[in-house]
């Protein structure tokens, strides 16, 4: 290779790879994102599918998928309970007239008007590589999916497991590279949003009485950002608050 020519290649390289060695840059961290210990702050809530048992009483209906803030949690997290809060866990009761592809729609919640509950996205930091959570199973033949949107509104469903087990165990899955979570232009970074998880019922396993916990889902982040001079304005909040201040004119 002539002189001029391999010259030509180191100079392109001395450009590239300060960038390239950006792009590889990671910051890579474990984020709890939910752990289901501040019913106030942080409610959720239920919904069943078709065939949900609604039983009547003598007080009037008992209606199904039933949920609650259960005051216990895995040994393999705590074995003891912190002295600064109280443990909980978030647990579902449910029961199906018939058999077949049911579904129990678990969802994070705000207080609207009124108080009545109404669904949220809890926003998920970084880029994230995964998602785990503590699942209790009582060795069901049930399955579980995480319900992820990105910043197009599209809502990509992941499968977190099977549920035929019998007590406390970590699922984990892994978020696919084809979700994105980043564009070309600043702000690059465009976080994820989990919406719900969805629990699903067999044909061939029996729906009539079972329950469900849950607790501390977490995601494992890659929370690298690249500075610039300037990245002040591609903070959203802060430009719309520049903006608010703004003495220009249409």
């Amino acid at each position: 290779m002539k002189k001029g020519g391999l010259l030509a290649i180191c100079l392109i390289l001395s450009f590239l790879l300060p960038g390239v060695s950006d792009e590889v840059t990671a910051n890579l961290q474990s984020r709890i994102i939910e752990n289901f210990d501040d019913p106030e702050g942080s409610p959720w809530m239920v919904r069943g599918s078709k065939f949900s048992s609604v039983i009547k009483t003598d007080k009037g209906e008992d209606v199904f998928p039933k949920s609650a803030f259960i005051a216990t949690w895995p040994d393999a997290l705590y074995r003891k309970a912190p002295k600064d809060r109280e443990l909980r866990v978030f647990g579902v009761h449910g029961k199906f007239d018939r058999r077949g592809y049911n579904f129990i729609e678990i969802i994070p919640a705000r207080k609207g008007e009124g108080g009545k509950l109404e669904p949220r996205t809890i926003p998920i930091p970084g880029r994230a590589k995964n998602m785990d959570l503590w699942v209790w199973g009582s060795n069901f033949n049930y399955y579980l999916e995480a319900h992820i949107m990105d910043h197009k509104g599209i809502t990509h469903v992941l499968k977190v497991g099977d549920l035929n087990f019998i007590g406390w165990r970590n699922l984990q899955v892994s978020i696919p590279g084809h979700i994105s979570q980043a564009v070309m232009q600043a702000p690059s970074l465009k976080r994820l949003e989990l919406v719900k998880f969805v629990l699903w019922t067999r044909p061939t396993e029996r729906v009539n009485d079972f329950y469900f916990y849950m607790d501390e889902v977490k995601v494992f982040t890659d929370m690298f950002e690249s500075l610039f001079d300037g990245e002040d304005l591609a903070d959203p909040e802060f430009v719309e608050k520049l903006w608010s201040q703004g003495t220009g004119k249409n």
